[in-house]
């Protein structure tokens, strides 16, 4: 088929790589017009991403994307090594308290990436455009679908989508697909309507708290001594983590409830690294001997869960058009599943369509079982999460509670929401 993807950000170009290597031909469509640069040094200091603002915030990429990527796509992984991400073992750099370290079955499995966005994205944007089945088009966006009705369903049938190039008259572009990977802006809601499909059912909760983010240069490329591989506290009023990265650097972000006048200060750079301060365990980062700021204070807020459904009483909305990633099921960023489940949404929507080839009915519905499985449990999991840090934060402005008392464990049984590495690999269909 062919294919045009909305997004060139991880979700888009996930879904250029799953479905090229599926055989099909995939054109890209991104609204940012800009050139990917020359190696991820400098696109982190020149590489003007408008619209992904959170690739200047910290990630960590989680062991079910690394291990997609060894399965599926080794050659992207070995590209991500090549350029400087390094991978982070369970059970390496363990702290005393959770001494002696006894492996399980499968913990070989459990491997993070560490290495920042902007580099994870600018890998994965250079190996998709040299496959022989991609076009990209930069500095396109797209204003509308066109749709005729299924003669067989008579639902509206998408073949293809209006775009308008930054300079130029509005085009149509046909296609068998489309695929929007526009995060969480899509406009998909509003263009479904305006071919005569039902609006998705769409439902929201707002995540409740802000954070901001830092990055930082080692300066003899040294991590402070004794130090973990990755540092991560919740206080209830306030949370905080330090993620390692490629090429010396690494990155520091703060989260505290939206509601918490004091520490949304701490989106001004004066008072965020005062903050960082008074942080004991994150203080040897950041000290003048070991590190120097590389990037300015970015703040993140009016974050939220938002779930929407496709298909609805067993009949999809419209036929030949998929939403993949944040475009359909969005949650807290802070937890740092978004790309990993983009990457695992975009290869089930391929491995669907090469199962319903010539039923774009039937791939709907197969599609929205494999978001409600593989997406749904994480977001309901997002969504309780934050709203037990809003509760808890609220009790914490009102001296109801200690941070002590403000424990995860305290507040709810392990059963009820795993924490656990390990846990959350066990209910998970992957590792």
């Amino acid at each position: 088929m062919k294919a045009v993807v909305l997004g060139g950000s991880v979700s888009g170009l996930a879904a250029g790589l799953a479905l090229s290597r599926a055989g099909h031909d995939v054109v890209l469509v991104e609204q940012d017009a800009t050139p990917l640069p020359p190696d991820p040094v400098e696109a982190f200091y020149s590489w003007d991403r408008h619209g992904a603002p959170q690739v200047w915030h910290s990630h960590a990429f989680l062991a079910r994307l690394r291990n997609l990527l060894r399965e599926r796509a080794p050659d992207i992984l070995e590209a991500l090594l090549a350029a400087g991400a390094t991978e982070i073992r369970f059970g390496e750099n363990l702290p005393p308290e959770l001494q002696p370290y006894e492996p399980e079955p499968a913990d070989e499995d459990l491997v993070l990436l560490a290495c920042r966005r902007i580099t994870f994205e600018w890998v994965l944007r250079k190996q998709v455009l040299a496959l022989p089945h991609v076009t990209w088009h930069g500095g396109v966006s797209c204003s509308s679908l066109v749709a005729e009705p299924d003669a067989a369903s008579g639902l509206p049938r998408v073949t293809g989508a209006r775009v308008q190039p930054t300079s130029g008259a509005e085009e149509v572009w046909n296609a068998d697909l489309v695929v929007d990977a526009t995060g969480r802006r899509s406009a998909l809601p509003e263009w479904l309507r305006e071919i005569g499909a039902e609006a998705p059912e769409e439902e929201r909760e707002d995540c409740g708290i802000f954070y901001t983010s830092r990055f930082y240069r080692l300066r003899n490329r040294e991590r402070p001594q004794g130090a973990g591989a990755l540092v991560a506290t919740d206080l209830g009023y306030l949370k905080y983590a330090v993620f390692p990265g490629d090429a010396g650097i690494f990155s520091v972000t703060l989260a505290a409830s939206k509601e918490d006048a004091p520490l949304r200060r701490m989106m001004q750079p004066e008072f965020f690294e005062r903050a960082l301060v008074a942080l004991p365990p994150v203080r040897p980062w950041i000290a003048d001997e070991r590190a120097e700021p590389v990037s300015d204070v970015r703040n993140i807020a009016a974050l939220q869960n938002r779930r929407r459904r496709f298909v609805r009483d067993g009949r999809p909305l419209a036929l030949g058009v998929h939403a993949v990633g944040d475009a359909a099921v969005c949650h807290n960023p802070m937890y740092g599943r978004g790309c990993s489940l983009s990457m695992v949404h975009a290869w089930a929507l391929a491995d669907v369509l090469n199962e319903h080839a010539e039923d774009p009915f039937a791939a709907a519905l197969a599609f929205d079982a494999v978001t409600r499985r593989e997406l749904d449990p994480w977001y309901e999991a997002a969504r309780m999460s934050d709203r037990d840090a809003r509760e808890v934060a609220s009790a914490q402005r009102r001296g109801e509670v200690s941070g002590m008392d403000a424990s995860p464990t305290r507040r709810r049984p392990w059963t009820r929401r795993p924490s656990c590495v390990r846990c959350s690999r066990r209910a998970s269909s992957q590792p």
